[in-house]
């Protein structure tokens, strides 16, 4: 398995990845899947700020994928990101996920953002666990606030600190500088 920056060439395979994750599951909010080309254009709003990290196979097949957004619009929330994982639903279980998160994780204490925040609609015990595993916290709940399949869902928020804060933090800097392409 190789971890490297996604590109917009990637949207295709990310969209077909996700998309059962959209009509076949509470696991994303979303009613209906975005394509290649929305895809893409949510690689490119993460400019070189926010990254999207890909894992392949040999032959290049997407398994999974995992990227940061700002966490909320609000300037004093620019030094925490939201961060998200979508691992191949053959890919489960074998450390796919926790590979992308710990190439993604450090990425962003280099780049200087403080806080990581992880959104896992409830139940969902093998996200919980894998953010728990990699140094996430419980930090709360929205009850019932979003309706899919039939129920309403809750989501858990679970939080991660990431670079040191310092009383008067620098800005975040561009995700390229800190990155190389890696072989888990």
């Amino acid at each position: 398995m190789r971890l490297r920056l996604a590109v917009v060439e990637d949207a295709a395979a990310i969209a077909a990845l996700y998309a059962p994750y959209v009509t076949d599951s509470a696991v994303s909010f979303e009613g209906q899947p975005p394509g290649a080309e929305e895809m893409a254009e949510r690689i490119a709003k993460g400019g070189d700020l926010y990254p999207w990290i890909v894992a392949a196979d040999a032959d290049g097949t997407l398994l999974g994928y995992a990227y940061a957004t700002a966490f909320r619009p609000r300037h004093a929330y620019r030094f925490t990101v939201e961060t998200s994982v979508y691992v191949q639903q053959s890919g489960h279980g074998r450390g796919i996920g926790a590979a992308l998160y710990e190439a993604l994780l450090p990425l962003l204490e280099k780049q200087g953002f403080t806080q990581a925040i992880a959104a896992v609609t409830l139940p969902n015990e093998p996200s919980v666990r894998l953010h728990e595993r990699l140094g996430f916290v419980r930090a709360g709940a929205y009850e019932k606030v979003g309706y899919k399949l039939g129920e309403w869902r809750s989501v858990g928020l679970w939080q991660r600190p990431l670079a040191p804060m310092a009383e008067t933090p620098e800005e975040p800097r561009p995700f390229a500088p800190f990155w190389t392409d890696q072989r888990p």
